[in-house]
């Protein structure tokens, strides 16, 4: 299957554009107007594996017969986010861990399905993006952007570029092994990651394995640690992970700002302030950077979405 050649050319100043952002627990989807107002909008749980592109081609449809006239015909450009590794010059989605597909050729698949431009990019680079350039980071230029939710990665921008790797990926900040001896298997192949610590999913796991209590997400762990010694180490416990997981980029970057986004972004000061203070604890040399909750939360891959629909590039 052929890459897509995206036309970055602006759009007409009336267009609306499709987002998809691609998580490990649900699809979200939007239409947005060129005023960012919400045409049609809905949520599907995530398959496993490679029929999570088959969720995507029906949400994609979905969202598109809801709109009819004109206001189809104004759709003009897509953008589908996802997570793991994504080839987006070859339009390959390489490798996710959580949902478990392996080098899946999309090639031009969503173009000629939805008869529009549709550009794929990572979930993470977009969503850091949005939150660097049109939210909480806006005006910074050496900013590092968290994203919790089902997984842990993020973004950095270094003296107002943003940093990629050779082939493309931000920082896998979730795959950071911090507890090697003694540390859980982690769905990428290493033991005691990050991730294993302090996602969504391990908090919740963390406090149920502690209890024999089950609580179904790390929300409702959160909501209940002034009163529960456990649901507070179970956090503390996350929050240190994070701070050693970050110790090397701080280091080498100096970020100015540090933003927690995704869906655990949420929990707002249960997060920031132990983490401003767990990293000042472990640095000596370079100052702590602030930490601040995202503008966008849970919604950042959306709008980020939609942001490079409507440019076709991130930039």
């Amino acid at each position: 299957m052929r890459a897509v050649v995206v036309d970055t050319a602006a759009l007409a100043e009336d267009a609306s554009v499709l987002g998809i952002d691609v998580g490990g627990t649900t699809i979200k989807g939007e239409i947005t107007d060129a005023d960012g107002t919400v045409l049609a909008a809905h949520t599907v749980p995530t398959p496993f594996g490679e029929r999570a592109f088959e969720a995507v081609d029906e949400l994609g449809d979905r969202l598109l017969t809801e709109l009819t006239g004109p206001q189809r015909d104004r759709v003009a450009r897509g953008a589908l986010i996802m997570p793991g590794i994504v080839d987006t010059e070859r339009s390959i989605a390489v490798f996710s861990s959580n949902i478990g597909w392996h080098d899946v050729a999309l090639g031009d698949r969503f173009t000629r399905r939805w008869g529009i431009e549709t550009v794929i990019e990572h979930d993470v680079a977009v969503a850091g993006w949005a939150e660097w350039r049109f939210g909480a980071g806006r005006g910074h230029r050496t900013v590092c952007v968290l994203i919790l939710g089902t997984g842990i990665a993020g973004t950095l921008a270094v003296d107002g570029r943003l940093v990629r790797s050779a082939y493309g990926q931000v920082g896998e900040y979730g795959h950071v092994p911090i507890r090697r001896g003694g540390g859980l298997p982690c769905a990428c192949g290493n033991t005691g990651c990050v991730e294993t610590v302090a996602s969504g999913a391990a908090i919740s796991r963390a406090y149920t394995r502690r209890t024999g209590t089950t609580i179904d997400s790390a929300a409702k762990v959160f909501d209940i640690i002034d009163t529960d010694a456990d649901a507070a180490a179970v956090v503390a416990d996350a929050v240190d992970a994070l701070a050693e997981g970050l110790l090397g980029i701080v280091h080498a970057a100096c970020p100015e700002l540090l933003i927690l986004g995704g869906g655990l972004a949420g929990a707002a000061t249960v997060l920031t302030e132990p983490l401003h203070s767990a990293l000042t604890e472990r640095l000596r040399l370079v100052p702590a950077p602030r930490v601040v909750v995202g503008e966008f939360g849970a919604r950042a891959g959306l709008v980020g979405a939609a942001r490079l629909a409507r440019q076709g590039a991130i930039g």
